[in-house]
């Protein structure tokens, strides 16, 4: 009886956790729903706002076109969603926090807040250093690449697609100083390990580069630099923090213990007999 009390207790604990995400992302969706009735009624606004790094760079007399009967419409939209996800993010990641916080320690409740804040501004910063340095290059060397006779008219939902792609790739790859920090303080490595691969880590921004961006070299570079410098950041903040090394130390303390009662466990006779068969193991070989 007992043991049905306790799974059936497990059980409800179970479905109130369930409950209790379920209304955490009602909440979130409802949050982007408001904030994209808000923005709605300035869906062409923004887009334009949006397409003005393309637009500044397109020859003159050039002009963006729609390949689809419906794209004047429903792109424009698609962009004010976008921007409703972008802005409700501080508030989707704190009923994150509030979901996960009751099972944190004092010590990762102090740590979650300040990463999670700081994550945002710098997902943020990477969007903006997207938008007002790397646009302006890239579309104006596309479009003084064309050959000739080639009009440069890109499709606003190709546009669209394009410039999220790389809004998400550079607000990612801004999250490096983040990632560096707990790494070092979960202990998986140190300030000094991470210097030490420094080359690996600039050929890898680079490979990122060329994941995430668009098949062009400006793109590929311009995020992958910002990364590199990134995790020079990161590498000079984790020096600050202070690794949680209890579980490593807790593992190796559990392992010499194991090893010490399977050798103190063994009698002489037992210990003659394994090197023994070892010998003739090590003969036949």
């Amino acid at each position: 009886m007992p043991k049905q009390d306790k799974n059936n207790s497990s059980k409800d604990t179970f479905i109130s956790h369930l409950l209790e995400l379920r209304d955490r992302l009602l909440r979130g969706i409802l949050a982007v729903l408001v904030v994209f009735l808000i923005v709605a009624p300035f869906a062409n606004t923004l887009y334009e706002y949006f397409a003005a790094p393309l637009m500044a760079a397109l020859p003159e007399g050039n002009t963006m076109i729609s390949t689809e009967p419906h794209g004047p419409f429903f792109v424009p939209f698609k962009f004010a969603f976008a921007v409703a996800v972008a802005v409700a993010i501080p508030y989707l990641l704190y009923q994150l926090w509030e979901f996960v916080a009751p099972g944190l320690y004092l010590n990762e409740k102090r740590l979650v807040m300040p990463l999670l804040l700081s994550s945002t501004l710098l997902f943020y910063l990477g969007i903006a250093f997207a938008y007002y340095l790397v646009f302006p290059i890239i579309f104006t060397f596309f479009a003084n690449t064309a050959p000739e006779g080639v009009a440069v008219m890109t499709d606003i939902n190709a546009y669209l697609s394009f410039a999220l792609k790389l809004f998400f790739a550079f607000g990612v790859a801004f999250e490096v100083p983040i990632a560096t920090v707990l790494l070092v303080k979960a202990g998986i490595t140190t300030p000094e390990s991470l210097i030490s691969k420094r080359p690996y880590i600039i050929v890898g921004a680079f490979v990122v580069g060329m994941l995430l961006t668009p098949p062009d070299i400006f793109s590929q570079t311009m995020l992958a630099v910002p990364v590199w410098v990134l995790f020079e950041v990161g590498v000079v903040l984790s020096r600050r923090v202070k690794p949680n090394d209890k579980y490593i130390k807790e593992g190796d303390d559990e392992l010499d213990e194991s090893n010490g009662e399977e050798l103190t466990g063994m009698d002489n006779d037992q210990m003659d007999r394994e090197f023994s068969a070892a010998e003739k193991e090590f003969d036949k070989l």
